[in-house]
């Protein structure tokens, strides 16, 4: 859906939504983590069970390098 609406918008628009993007990124864009987690413990089947609850408000980043 938003490849198509930037087509539509043009060139100006797209730079000034980029632009908020990047004004906002520490704010309106944030994300804000559960837990984070490494590869390893993100395949276990414990944290599968956590994940299949797809509860609202809980994040969890997976990070390779831990």
């Amino acid at each position: 859906m938003l490849t198509p609406f930037l087509g539509k918008v043009g060139f100006e628009k797209v730079s000034e939504l980029q632009a908020r993007v990047a004004n906002e990124i520490k704010t309106t864009f944030a994300s804000q983590y559960t837990q984070e987690v490494s590869l390893e413990k993100a395949l276990t089947l414990e944290s599968l069970m956590v994940y299949a609850k797809q509860a609202t408000g809980e994040k969890y980043l997976i990070n390779p390098s831990l």
